[in-house]
């Protein structure tokens, strides 16, 4: 990772909030952000062939996430997904290695904790309820977040939106644009955290996305503009 110049300096990011108790701090180098959060900070980086092995570890501590999905289900079908966790752990580092899959990774430290996974419509088409989401729209987002993981031992410690935000950091790198995701909508009804991999309205409401429409059950579609950085 791209630690701050100094100590010193870090110490003084690290004592700064903003009121949503996750603040964004630019480091010099263009792919990692320094984050503080409620009770620990965090860094932000894109998954890229130099960090897929903290990502792999991240994953393989979590038994291939899932049932050895490897944060697959979201990408087009490919003969080899689903063969096995190995094969499906090949063909996600893959499509990192030619560029066909992005995520905003959290990391303690060294270690990877977290990551909130965007790309594309495109990149990411095989989202749920495809039908009723289809006939409902209007015009496509420019880019997705489909789902959010969080390592077992940083659970409720604001890890999904550090990653929700490093996402839309990247995304603004990237160009920017319209980014639309699809959370669980809970309506304040308490929900086993297994049940939100898609993150659920109100983290998507405080990073600023608006609720346009409901889709299946329980999930909503919401949407938000990004500004190039």
């Amino acid at each position: 990772m791209v630690p701050f110049p100094n100590a010193e300096k870090r110490s003084r990011a690290v004592r700064r909030r903003w009121d949503c108790d996750a603040a964004k701090y630019r480091t010099p180098a263009v792919r990692y952000w320094i984050y503080a959060a409620d009770v620990a900070e965090y860094t932000v980086g894109a998954l890229l062939p130099d960090t897929w092995d903290a990502f792999a570890r991240l994953v393989e501590r979590h038994n291939g996430v899932w049932g050895g999905c490897w944060c697959l289900s979201y990408h087009p079908k490919y003969p080899e997904g689903g063969q096995s966790v190995e094969g499906n752990r090949a063909l996600k580092q893959r499509l990192v290695d030619e560029d066909q899959a992005h995520a905003a990774l959290v990391f303690d430290g060294d270690r990877a904790v977290g990551w909130c996974q965007y790309g594309t419509p495109e990149e990411l088409p095989s989202i749920s309820h495809r039908k009723e989401y289809d006939a409902g729209l209007v015009a496509p987002p420019d880019y997705r977040l489909t789902c959010f993981f969080v390592d077992r031992d940083y659970r409720r410690d604001g890890v999904s939106a550090v990653a929700l935000r490093g996402a839309l950091d990247l995304i603004a790198e990237a160009g920017g644009g319209v980014v639309e995701g699809y959370p669980y909508d809970t309506q304040r009804i308490k929900v086993n955290g297994s049940f939100l991999y898609n993150g659920t309205r109100s983290l998507f409401e405080q990073a600023g996305f608006t609720y346009e429409r409901p889709k299946g059950k329980n999930h909503c579609v919401m949407r938000t503009r990004i500004a190039p950085s």
